[in-house]
């Protein structure tokens, strides 16, 4: 799977909103930790969960 995301930039869990943003800490193959706002840190397999893009703030921390 190809990501529309790397280290550092922030995301979404499409079904848990709840959990707020996050900002993602490593990817190892399919796997991805996030550490979110509400939830903090959580193990994303991303062969089962679509993370969306939060464009705004990516762009805002790699401007950085």
């Amino acid at each position: 799977m190809i990501f529309d995301f790397e280290v550092g930039d922030f995301v979404r869990h499409p079904a848990r909103p709840d959990w707020g943003d996050g900002q993602v800490q490593s990817i190892i193959g399919q796997v991805v930790t996030v550490s979110f706002e509400e939830a903090g840190k959580q193990v994303i397999h991303a062969e089962h969960i679509a993370l969306e893009l939060v464009a705004e703030k990516t762009e805002q921390a790699r401007n950085r």
